[in-house]
């Protein structure tokens, strides 16, 4: 399986707060969708409701414990052991976009992350993206930016 997970992360590991990014980065934002364009996502119910639209050009895939019916585009999965089958059969990167859970249940799974390591801290945050241990994976840095008075930094990790 080729599963990559993709976040936007700060200081403390935050990932958002009542349900939306912390950070607006447009250079970050055309990361995520150069990196996710003609691939699977993966989400949770959270992360779905939080974008304005379906994204372009990317298979919706929605891990969820609620009976749901979303519209045809979207393929709901109710647990963890469905959703890997269904990757595996995929046979394709598939880009896990979201949220904090989704990314807990998958990270034992994943291969790849593109993190993006904004060099800011939020106290208010109320979702964070998983410890993880950094012995297990071989850290590349891609880039290191600024946007406005906002450094951060691409990354990648590959077990």
């Amino acid at each position: 399986m080729d599963i990559t997970l993709i976040a936007a992360i700060g200081k403390n590991n935050e990932l958002g707060k009542n349900n939306q990014l912390i950070w607006h980065i447009p250079e970050d934002l055309k990361f995520f969708k150069e990196n996710t364009i003609n691939k699977p996502i993966v989400m949770g119910m959270n992360t779905l409701k939080s974008l304005p639209k379906l994204l372009p050009y990317r298979k919706h895939i929605v891990l969820t414990h609620q009976e749901v019916d979303l519209c045809h585009q979207i393929i709901v999965i109710h647990n963890i052991e469905e959703l890997l089958t269904y990757i595996e059969k995929l046979n394709q990167e598939v880009m896990v976009i979201g949220g904090s859970q989704v990314y807990r249940q998958l990270i034992p799974y994943a291969n790849k992350m593109l993190l993006t390591r904004i060099e800011q801290s939020d106290q208010d945050a109320d979702v964070f993206f998983p410890m993880f241990d950094k012995d297990e994976w071989q850290e590349e840095l891609l880039s290191e930016n600024q946007y406005k008075n906002i450094k951060y930094k691409h990354l990648v990790y590959k077990r």
